[in-house]
C-alpha cells in the first residue's frame, strides 16, 4: 500500500511537471509579444490612423471605418493553410446572425502581406459578398491591404504575431472584436465560428465591454514540406500531446490499480 502511494505520488508530480511545461511552451507561443501567435491586448486601441489602401487602391485608415462594434481579422490573401477556412467560418457564422450589417456591425480584413494588391482585395471581396445568403452591404466587409511597415503596426497594436517563410507566413487563426472606438473586446480563436459567440461578442462590444478569452486553443498554419510540397502537422508538436495523454493514462492506470488492491483487501 505504501508503495501504490509512492507510486501515485510520483505519477502526480511528474504529470504536473509535463503540465508546467506544456502550459509555459503554450504561453510561449501565445503570449510572447514579437512571435507567432497572439499576445492579448484586451482594451488596447487598434492603429486607427495608420494608412492603409482600400479595395480601389485609395488611401484609408481604420479611423474612417469603424464607428460601430468590428470583427478585425488578419490573414493574406494568397494563403494556402487556415485563411480560407477561417474567413469561411466567419462567411457562415454572419449568415446565422440575428444581427444587422452596417447597422449593428461591420467586418475588416487586412492583409499583412505587402505582395497582397488592391485588386486582389476586391477579388476577394467579391467572392464574399457572394457567399452571404442574406442581405449584406458592401460597405459591410472591406478587405484591406498595405505596405509591410502599415500592416505590421495594425498586427500589432492588437498583438497578432506572424513570420515570414519560404512559402508564404507562418500565423495564428483568430479574430478581434473591436468596440465602436476600435479597443479589443474579444478574441476568438481557431476555425470553427459559432453564430451564438460572435454574436455575443459583438454585443459586448457594442457596450464597450472586454472579456479574457477562456479557451486559448490557437490554430496555427500547417508546416510546410518542400520536399513534398505539402502541408504536415507538426512532430513536435505531437510527441508534446502523446506525452501528456501517456503521463494522464499512467496517473489513471495507478489510482484504479490502487482501488483494486483495496477491494482485494476486503
Amino acid at each position: 500500500m505504501i508503495l501504490s502511494r509512492r507510486w501515485l505520488f510520483f505519477a502526480l508530480l511528474l504529470s504536473s511537471i509535463l503540465l508546467s511545461s506544456a502550459a509555459s511552451r503554450a504561453h510561449a507561443q501565445i503570449g510572447t509579444p514579437n512571435e507567432v501567435g497572439v499576445n492579448e491586448k484586451l482594451g488596447a486601441q487598434v492603429s486607427l490612423d495608420t494608412v492603409l489602401k482600400d479595395e480601389s487602391g485609395n488611401d484609408i485608415t481604420l479611423r474612417q471605418l469603424i464607428d460601430r462594434p468590428t470583427i478585425l481579422t488578419l490573414n493574406y490573401f494568397r494563403c494556402s493553410g487556415i485563411c480560407t477556412p477561417l474567413l469561411n467560418a466567419l462567411a457562415d457564422a454572419l449568415n446565422e446572425m440575428n444581427l444587422e450589417p452596417v447597422k449593428d456591425f461591420r467586418v475588416i480584413t487586412v492583409s499583412f502581406d505587402p505582395t497582397d494588391t488592391p485588386e486582389m482585395a476586391h477579388e476577394k471581396r467579391i467572392n464574399y459578398l457572394k457567399e452571404m445568403k442574406r442581405p449584406f452591404p458592401p460597405a459591410a466587409w472591406r478587405f484591406l491591404t498595405g505596405p509591410a511597415q502599415a500592416t505590421k503596426e495594425v498586427c500589432d497594436s492588437v498583438g497578432f504575431g506572424y513570420r515570414a517563410v519560404d512559402y508564404g507566413f507562418v500565423h495564428p487563426g483568430v479574430i478581434m472584436v473591436l468596440t465602436p472606438r476600435g479597443n479589443v473586446s474579444r478574441y476568438l480563436y481557431g476555425i470553427t465560428v459559432l453564430p451564438a459567440d460572435l454574436e455575443m461578442a459583438i454585443r459586448e462590444a457594442a457596450a464597450g465591454q472586454t472579456r479574457p478569452s477562456i479557451t486559448r486553443v490557437l490554430a496555427f498554419c500547417y508546416n510546410f514540406d518542400p520536399a513534398s510540397r505539402r502541408y504536415v502537422l507538426s512532430i513536435t508538436r505531437m510527441a508534446g500531446t502523446a506525452i501528456l495523454i501517456l503521463a494522464a493514462g499512467f496517473v489513471i492506470f495507478l489510482v484504479r490499480s490502487r482501488s483494486g488492491g483495496r477491494k482485494e483487501v476486503r
